[in-house]
């Protein structure tokens, strides 16, 4: 991202720019910034864009050997192709030999870092991954925001915070605006206000249940569960989330064994920082023989059910009723 940044400054830009990852926030904002700083408002002449399935590949390359029209780029926008996992041939060969006026931003969710596309925008130092940052730059970001409103938000409310809304920059964005505004003049966020307006998306409910496990709680674990039924959670969604959860504590719980940090984990495991260390917390509290035995009932009862000789509501409440009672 800081290449980018650098390109704008300097007016210095590459022929090939690829932004891809789960991080769609990030996507959009950084494409944005691409095409403020090439393209002028209300420029079509100069200016294509190209998504999803179909694009028609030699209308593409057609686009790119046109001249500018009175203007120093021809900037050509590709979105969702589907080209970050397969490329078409004639495409993909046409990268390598783009005409110093054409610019191509692609916009992918994901890339094969064998493809052509990849390797195109790498050569050019522009093959850019945006996944959900670190939980430094979340908080210089949120901070940043709070500040522009003229707002603060407590240690313990930005914890509260990150834990309800870390599944994505764009949700964060509208919890952290529904906040501004319920708190009106008040200059201070707290955890109260947090809990009051923020919505817990289902995996902070999960991890909240798995708490309850650990602690042996039967009835919150079982309140925490009616919940999610309330909410129209499928019992096996809850189910197979439960064994994401546990998977993710078994490699973390190994990989800490090893000696390897909480940043050496998430790197290997491509997991924000702060989401390592909080399943790390949590592992602590499940031997590895109680993490392997859930994982092999899960598994067990899954296939009871897909067999019919088992409720999926049943699984999983034996599921708790076996790690969560005393």
């Amino acid at each position: 991202m800081r290449r980018i940044d650098e390109d704008i400054s300097s007016g210095q830009f590459q022929n090939i720019y690829l932004l891809y990852g789960e991080e769609d926030y990030l996507k959009l904002q950084y494409k944005n910034k691409l095409l403020k700083a090439l393209v002028n408002e209300g420029d079509n002449m100069n200016f294509t864009k190209y998504e999803d399935n179909g694009i028609n590949v030699g209308q593409v390359i057609d686009q790119a050997e046109t001249m500018p029209f009175f203007a120093e780029h021809r900037v050509i926008l590709i979105e969702n192709s589907g080209f970050g996992k397969k490329m078409p041939e004639d495409l993909g060969n046409y990268l390598s030999n783009i005409p110093d006026f054409t610019i191509f931003i692609f916009v992918e969710p994901s890339a094969d870092k064998r493809g052509k596309l990849y390797k195109a925008a790498k050569a050019a130092g522009r093959e850019i991954e945006m996944n959900m940052p670190n939980e430094s730059v979340l908080a210089k970001w949120v901070g940043g925001q709070l500040n522009a409103a003229g707002k603060q938000m407590k240690r313990d409310a930005w914890s509260q915070f990150l834990n309800m809304t870390h599944d994505s920059m764009d949700n964060m964005a509208t919890e952290l605006d529904k906040l501004v505004s319920y708190v009106g003049d008040r200059n201070q966020i707290t955890l109260e206000d947090v809990n009051a307006i923020c919505i817990a998306r289902v995996e902070t409910k999960i991890f909240d249940m798995l708490n309850a496990i650990s602690a042996k709680d039967l009835k919150k674990t079982l309140d925490l569960y009616q919940d999610m039924l309330s909410a129209k959670e499928p019992p096996m969604r809850i189910l197979t989330m439960i064994v994401r959860q546990f998977r993710q504590m078994k490699v973390i719980k190994e990989l800490s064994a090893y000696g390897n940090n909480a940043g050496t984990i998430a790197s290997k495991v491509g997991m924000p920082d702060f989401a390592v260390k909080r399943t790390m917390q949590l592992a602590n509290n499940f031997s590895a023989k109680e993490i392997t035995n859930l994982l092999n009932d899960a598994a067990d009862f899954e296939e009871q059910f897909k067999t019919g000789r088992l409720d999926e509501k049943l699984a999983v409440e034996l599921i708790i009723m076996k790690y969560a009672g005393k």
